[in-house]
């Protein structure tokens, strides 16, 4: 069965659209990896300041491949950072704290066709 990968992100209030501004400007990023097959970015709506990012992957191998090779280019040079730059180049992270959550798929359900 699949895997899902949540990545949680807090981020400050200020920072919100700089995060979904370098989502989208990477969009593409991960959909041509070996075994990925969803992302979802989750805004927060009930107060918190918390994002997840959501991707779910064929297997733990898959995802430790693209964490190892793919993964590190993306995020090469700022990452989900925030829009200002520090003394290297590099962008500042917007997000201010992160943790990943790691399941396995053990049951799922899709809407009925028809």
């Amino acid at each position: 069965m699949s895997v899902v990968k949540i990545n949680v992100l807090t981020v400050p209030p200020e920072q919100r659209e700089v995060l979904e501004q370098r989502f989208a400007a990477r969009a593409g990023a991960v959909e041509g990896s070996d075994g990925f097959e969803w992302f979802e970015l989750l805004r927060p709506v009930d107060g918190t300041d918390r994002y997840l990012v959501y991707t779910r992957w064929r297997s733990e191998e898959d995802f430790q491949t693209w964490m190892s090779g793919p993964m590190q280019s993306a995020h090469r040079g700022g990452g989900q950072g925030g829009g200002e730059e520090q003394g290297g180049g590099q962008a500042r992270p917007a997000a201010t704290d992160s943790s990943l959550w790691s399941f396995e798929v053990v049951q799922q359900a899709s809407p009925k066709l028809g």
